[in-house]
């Protein structure tokens, strides 16, 4: 499994960090990681007023304090990832990695930035989970979950993207931890048996052929 972590040092991407060192590894199957820092570029008049040179240190040491630490926490878990900085918007370039670098999970810290606490995920990564089709994990606090075994629900509507996080939570199961515990969820606006059946069952043959057992939840509202 190949995930990429950006970082910027705040205390969401440390996070996302601990969340993916926090994960057990089993038989020595450790994952691939890379860890990504995206600057904003300086703006031109800035850049040449003091030269490209000196542009490019500042954007080398800014990358390095950032990313130093993040390599540091990996390490620690014994982990070793790969690293990289790019210039440029953040929401775009970690995107574009992403899709380039043959990326299976995104996990990256987010936080809103609307009147309602928490009502939205920051512009960052709205922007990636705009630009890019590789499956994003969102951490919304600034402290992850650390217990090993997790509990997960997986909200379904009878779509094909339903049908896809059931299949990626199915294919993936190992990185919520040895004794997950999954829980399938729907929400009708009238409380109908079909159509809660119609939309759990596909759902429920896929955790079974995987030998998983599922709980259910039938919301209306």
């Amino acid at each position: 499994m190949k995930i990429l972590i950006p970082v910027d040092g705040s205390p969401y991407s440390d996070a996302a960090l601990e969340f993916v060192a926090a994960r057990p590894l089993r038989n020595g199957d450790h994952p691939q990681i890379d860890l990504l820092n995206v600057q904003w570029p300086v703006p031109p008049r800035a850049g040449r007023a003091v030269g490209a040179d000196i542009v490019h240190a500042w954007h080398e040491a800014n990358a390095q304090k950032v990313l130093k630490p993040a390599i540091d926490t990996l390490w620690r878990a014994n982990m070793d990832p790969a690293w990289a900085y790019r210039v440029g918007d953040p929401g775009l370039e970690i995107a574009n990695w992403a899709d380039k670098h043959d990326t299976d999970l995104i996990v990256m810290g987010s936080h809103g930035h609307t009147a309602v606490k928490g009502l939205l995920f920051g512009s960052v990564t709205a922007k990636v989970l705009a630009a890019t089709h590789v499956p994003v994990l969102a951490i919304r606090e600034a402290k992850a979950p650390r217990r090993k075994s997790l509990r997960v629900a997986i909200a379904l509507d009878g779509s094909a993207y339903g049908a896809a996080a059931v299949r990626y939570v199915v294919s993936h199961r190992a990185l919520f931890g040895p004794r997950p515990e999954f829980t399938l969820l729907h929400v009708a606006e009238a409380p109908d048996p079909l159509v809660f059946e119609s939309v759990l069952d596909p759902a429920r043959d896929q955790f079974a052929a995987a030998g998983v057992v599922a709980a259910e939840a039938r919301l209306v509202g």
